[in-house]
Parts: structure tokens; sequence; C-alpha cells
């Protein structure tokens, strides 16, 4: 299976499946001499682990994270991080009945028109459960980026329909509440709309925004590996992501250039824009502001109510999802943006230091004269 490795100069490779032994990342291209331990993977992880609400699936799984190599003495040797988190709480009973018919919204027809086979069990490398590797790069490129002072924060914007008021904005609540929403308010209110929808035996979606501080201008290159692009890619490759769009987004569609323009200004010294329409990048390039990207989450595909599909061998049929899942991604799926994101901005930093030849002089110690 091609395709499970992304990155130029920071590269990350997931490997495992659902149901199988364990899953994991191998982290080629970390800089020696971060201190790192496993406590500092594991708060990452613990934001996406499931079991944590009656919103998440019932799972439980400690995903425990194991580092196998690439640190000695707390720090990185700069050689490949290796790191593994074992399945601990397989049902795969519970998937035996769809390994014979195709599931609405679900991978099944598509990796069987791929490879003439598929992993029915939770999904295999389609399943959610993939994300526990990026989960774990992600936690080192964060690490990396706050010690240059980039910092990261994403939470829900909007789920089932119902979006935060930015006037009520408190990013300590996101870090509290089931839903990962920075508006008390709103929480409550999706918390009674997806009771219901559990008792009807549906699921609902929702967007994620994140926002990235600190973000110095001139990162991303001008062409295919736009700064833009590329957190497209990244965030476009989970699983429940549908749709990506960056500072105004769809809403640019609907603008005059005078409006959409953010005109520049000097400030403390320093250029900056009066306002940030564009989110930060311009011509795939990051301009200084603040970057936001948002993405839109589908609902969970895995519903408890009746679906009508067709078997492997052509027949049509309705079927009743059996097993343990999340009525809403969403809230765990906020830390796998925050860390394909922080994945795609370290790589594209670590890219950009041999674009000029004074700055390539300046960290060899050369005098251009």
């Amino acid at each position: 299976m091609a395709g499970s490795t992304y990155g130029n100069r920071f590269k990350i490779m997931t490997w495992g499946e659902s149901h199988g032994e364990a899953l994991g990342v191998v982290v080629d291209g970390c800089p020696a001499g971060l201190e790192l331990c496993e406590e500092d993977i594991q708060k990452l992880l613990d934001r996406r682990k499931p079991g944590q609400s009656k919103f998440t699936t019932p799972r439980k799984e400690a995903d425990k994270v194991k580092i196998l190599s690439g640190v000695f003495e707390g720090k990185t040797t700069g050689t490949p991080i290796s790191m593994v988190v074992f399945n601990t709480n397989q049902r795969s009973g519970d998937y035996s009945e769809i390994a014979g018919y195709y599931r609405p919204g679900h991978a099944d027809y598509t990796f069987d028109a791929k490879y003439g086979f598929r992993d029915y069990r939770g999904g295999g490398r389609s399943s959610a459960r993939e994300t526990i590797g990026r989960v774990a790069a992600g936690a080192i490129a964060l690490k990396i980026l706050d010690s240059l002072g980039i910092t990261l924060h994403a939470y829900a914007k909007e789920i089932g329909g119902i979006a935060i008021d930015y006037e009520k904005f408190d990013l300590q609540a996101a870090r509290e509440n089931a839903f990962t929403m920075p508006d008390k308010e709103a929480a409550a209110k999706v918390e009674a709309y997806a009771t219901q929808k559990i008792q009807e035996g549906d699921s609902i979606g929702g967007i994620i925004e994140c926002v990235v501080e600190g973000m110095m201008p001139g990162i991303g290159e001008p062409v295919f590996d736009k700064l833009d692009a590329k957190l497209a890619q990244a965030v476009m490759s989970i699983g429940a992501v549908k749709g990506v769009e960056i500072g105004d987004g769809f809403l640019a569609a609907q603008s005059r250039g005078s409006q959409f323009n953010d005109s520049f200004v000097v400030h403390n010294g320093a250029v900056c824009t009066k306002t940030n329409h564009a989110g930060g990048i311009l011509g795939g390039i990051s301009d200084g502001c603040d970057i936001i990207l948002r993405a839109a989450v589908k609902p969970t595909p895995s519903i408890a109510s009746a679906q009508e599909t067709i078997g492997r061998d052509g027949a049509e049929r309705e079927i009743h999802i059996k097993g343990r899942h999340d009525p809403i991604i969403v809230p765990r799926a906020v830390v796998v943006v925050e860390s394909m994101t922080a994945i795609t901005l370290l790589d594209l930093l670590m890219m950009s230091l041999t674009s000029r030849l004074d700055r390539m002089q300046h960290y060899f110690g050369i005098d251009p004269e």
C-alpha cells in the first residue's frame, strides 16, 4: 500500500490497523537535541483517545505510547523516532457480518475496488485509529514549533449546525467540555442536540478551526508546495474531512477585491496587514499574520438506524451496523487537525532554511565579503 508517508524534510510514516496488534509512526528528520519523553507524546494522545464521554465510542483504549528509537538520555539523537501504541480492546467479532456487504459512507467498496481485498475489522487502515501515529508525530512537531515561538490551537467552531459566538470565546472552555467548543452556551446546545440524534440512531458533523500564532513571514514554496496547498493536503488526508478553507475561504467568492484585499501597514517596525481575509498566506507563502484554517468534518457513517446497501454479490439489503462508534467525530478530530497542521508547518519551515544564500552563509559562519 503506497501513500502512508507524508513530508519532505520532517517526514512521517504511519502504520498499523484498527484491530491489528498495534499502530504507530516513524518520524524521520527530527533535529537532534530536542528534549523528548513519552509523557510529551501522551498528553496529545490523551486528547484523541476513545471512551472519554458518551458522545464518543465506548471502546476503552489507554493508547499508551512507547518510544522505541531516536531518543537517548531524554533527547532526540537526529535518527528516526519510532513510536508504538498497542491495541488492547479489540472486538473484531462486532465486524464479522460486514465482510459480506458495503457500509454506506465507508471505504469498504473502494478498498475492494482497489485491492480486491479489505480488512473489514473496523476498517483496517481506513479506521480513525490510524490517526494515532499522526498525533504522536504531531506532538514532536508542536514541541519544536513552540521552541520557535509558534503556537497552535484548534477547537470545534460548529457542530450539528450550532456555531460558537466569538464574543463568548473562551479557549479554556474548549478543553473542559466534551465537544471542544470555546463557547459554553454553544456546547450546551450541542449536547442537547447530540443526545437527541443518538437516541434517533443518527450522527452529526461539524467544523474544526485551527489558528496558528507567531508564524514568521516567508514560509512556503510558491508553486506546487504552497503553504496553503500543503495544509489542505495534510488536513484533507484525515479520513472524516470533506473540505478545507483558509482565511475567509469560500466567502471570498462573494467578496469584491476592495473588500477582500488586506492592506499593508507598518506596526512597531514590522510589516503587517490591517485585516486578515487571506488567513495569513499570500502566494502560497506565510505573510506573518495568524494562519486560520477550517476543516469540514462529515457525520460518522456508522449509525444505528437502518440503511440500504448491497452485498459483495450485488444483492440489495437493509443493514443495522453493530459495534462501538463515535456519534460525533469532531471532538476527537480536533487534535488530529492540530497535529497535521503542525507537521506541515515544520516541514515547510525546514525547507525554507535553504531558500536564501545569505542565511546559509550566516548558519555556517561564513563572511560573504
